[in-house]
């Protein structure tokens, strides 16, 4: 009877966790700590790459735990490099968006059979025995031979074989700079299973979410080769110290193996090629940063490349201040891809860049190593946490190291988001990294849009908030995948503040922000709300006497305000389209938010 009883117990426990978790983001700190969960992942991958044929061959041990309180009966694999395929949905979704991106167009239909990019699995075993598994496009799906109970551990092993496309997006052979190998997304990649379900999404644009884990990775390629990419090296005495190329072409035979292990990430990426410059620069108290760029590059662009090493120690210590302390001992900066492209403990650039646009870039993808590598938020559903806030970070960090000298570093973002609600092509960033209608929209959105999202919780809740609000995010859900909810959540507790109308209205529709000045009459004030999104007010008001006075007006819905220096008055409640107060001496004019940190689609009517 007792049994009974305790196994009643525990699967109500299981159930009511598991029920909590759709009801409250997971990663919540009101959710109760115990019904928190993410699977973790475990791959050992032994590589045999072909520099001739840009052909390599895979084995691949993973060890799977599932710490949902779910039974899964099968499972989903990414196999990217597939999209490199004439007729693949990036390839059809290219040619048929109204603004397709530049670097992919018709690009993939016209590859032939020995450019395209595929990863083929030739066998998989669960626990040893082969299991059934059909290729559908850039996802594999794998039905098991025994369903996987909650907290167990399972064990995949898998054969296979790939081809490195020509170089397209992001990843590649022979890119147009001439990088040899851009390896992003180039393996068979679990899928991740969270409290919302699988996320096992096509390959058709961008953006990508991955199950943390240890990696351990072993790439056999030519020994002229210089590799460089996520983790630690750990046999830099087999290759040449430094990687120098004179060292490893002393090695004897035709090949070398590099061993690299990486604790901790939710991807895997590498780059090689024979003609890489390796520098490394130490930032104090933090990573050794390595630099890995061609030699072939002009002397203009090698001395870019130079020049930029020391700005980029002085971004990793500006993020590790305004974000939190970078967590590994390394952080790699290589030329490759077709852009920019952040990855675990590294980031693939272009390298033919002026130096502005090359520090610029840097700075970019490395401030997404805090919040697309260590937050890792859903980059497929929650685009504009991960672009938006990098965006926001690197302006000012662009700002202060730089020393541009701008008022407002952030000020084209507001420009950009107010142009698209302008257009009428705007979707709400609830929309799916893929679903976006146009390429601009969903740069728009994502990039501008979303850096507005985190400015204008400045002004909401003051700058000081604001900055320990991204610390405390960080602090309490770096490596848990932290959703919309929570980014809010942590700006309620820092500030005391009711914030949920500006996710909901600002992330969630496409609601804007419209006030105005109405009327002045002598030292009677009166205000409209014009657009249906809720705001408080900060206001500037100068009297006759050339004298000014700021106020500020708070929304009463947030049940308080935010610290300021302004004269407090009373609230305004968001269903009265106007509001009027009453000043002590005689009006001569009104501004609303001087200082342009609220996104008011139409400033004409701000003054009066």
């Amino acid at each position: 009877m007792k049994q009974i009883i305790l196994s009643i117990i525990c699967i109500s426990a299981l159930w009511n966790c598991s029920t909590a978790q759709t009801a409250i983001s997971p990663t919540s700190p009101n959710a109760i700590s115990s019904c928190y969960w993410q699977q973790h992942v475990d791959y050992k991958m032994d590589i045999d790459m072909d520099v001739k044929t840009y052909q390599y061959k895979g084995k691949q041990t993973l060890v799977y735990t599932n710490n949902s309180p779910d039974v899964l009966n099968r499972v989903y694999y990414h196999l990217f490099f597939n999209a490199f395929q004439p007729g693949s949905e990036m390839d059809v979704r290219s040619q048929t968006i109204a603004d397709p991106d530049s670097r992919v167009g018709d690009r993939i239909g016209k590859l032939q059979p020995n450019e395209i990019g595929y990863i083929k699995v030739n066998s998989l075993k669960q626990n040893g025995t082969t299991l059934k598994h059909e290729t559908v496009g850039t996802v594999l799906e794998v039905t098991l031979a025994k369903p996987i109970q909650p907290g167990e551990s399972v064990t995949f092993d898998m054969d296979f074989d790939g081809q490195v496309p020509l170089q397209i997006r992001r990843s590649g052979r022979n890119s147009s700079e001439g990088v040899a190998l851009s390896m992003t997304q180039w393996y068979p990649k679990l899928a991740e299973y969270d409290f919302e379900g699988w996320h096992a999404d096509p390959y058709i644009g961008r953006e990508f979410h991955g199950v943390w884990g240890d990696f351990d990775v072993k790439i056999t390629i030519d020994k002229n080769y210089i590799l460089g990419g996520t983790g630690y090296l750990e046999n830099p005495n087999d290759i040449g110290y430094g990687y120098e190329t004179t060292a490893l072409k002393k090695q004897k035979g035709k090949t070398l193996t590099w061993h690299f292990v990486a604790p901790k990430v939710h991807d895997f990426t590498w780059a090689a090629d024979p003609d890489y410059i390796h520098d490394t620069m130490q930032v104090p108290n933090g990573p050794l940063l390595h630099f890995f760029y061609k030699k072939t590059l002009s002397e203009e662009y090698k001395s870019n490349w130079k020049k930029m090493q020391p700005k980029t120690v002085e971004l990793m210590q500006y993020y590790s201040e305004h974000i939190g302390k970078y967590p590994f001992n390394q952080y790699s900066v290589i030329q490759g891809g077709d852009g920019g492209m952040e990855y675990a403990m590294c980031t693939l650039i272009t390298g033919e860049r002026r130096y502005g646009s090359l520090v610029g870039v840097t700075a970019h993808e490395l401030a997404h190593t805090w919040f697309q590598f260590l937050l890792a938020t859903n980059e497929s559903k929650h685009e504009w946490m991960d672009e938006g806030f990098t965006s926001y970070i690197s302006d000012l960090a662009m700002n202060e190291i730089m020393k541009e000298g701008k008022e407002n570093p952030t000020e084209s973002a507001y420009k950009s988001y107010i142009a698209l609600a302008k257009s009428g092509a705007e979707q709400p960033l609830t929309t799916h990294a893929d679903r976006y209608n146009f390429n601009g929209t969903y740069g728009a959105s994502a990039y501008n849009k979303g850096e507005v999202f985190i400015a204008q919780l400045g002004y909401v809740i003051g700058e000081e908030n604001l900055k320990e609000t991204l610390k405390k995010y960080f602090n309490d859900f770096a490596f848990k995948h932290p959703t919309p909810n929570d980014i809010i959540r942590t700006a309620e507790k820092v500030s005391g503040l009711e914030l949920d109308w500006y996710l909901t209205d600002f992330a969630q529709t496409t609601n804007t922000i419209d006030y105005a000045v109405k009327t002045i009459k002598e030292n009677a004030i009166t205000l409209e709300r014009l657009g249906l999104m809720p705001m408080p007010i900060d206001l500037t008001v100068t009297y006759e006497d050339n004298t000014t006075e700021d106020f500020y007006i708070p929304l009463q819905m947030m049940r308080g305000e935010k610290p300021t220096s302004a004269t407090l008055v009373n609230d305004w409640a968001w269903a009265y389209p106007t509001y009027t107060f009453e000043t002590k001496k005689t009006v001569k004019s009104v501004e609303i938010d001087p200082k342009n940190l609220m996104a008011d689609i139409n400033t004409d009517n701000n003054k009066k």
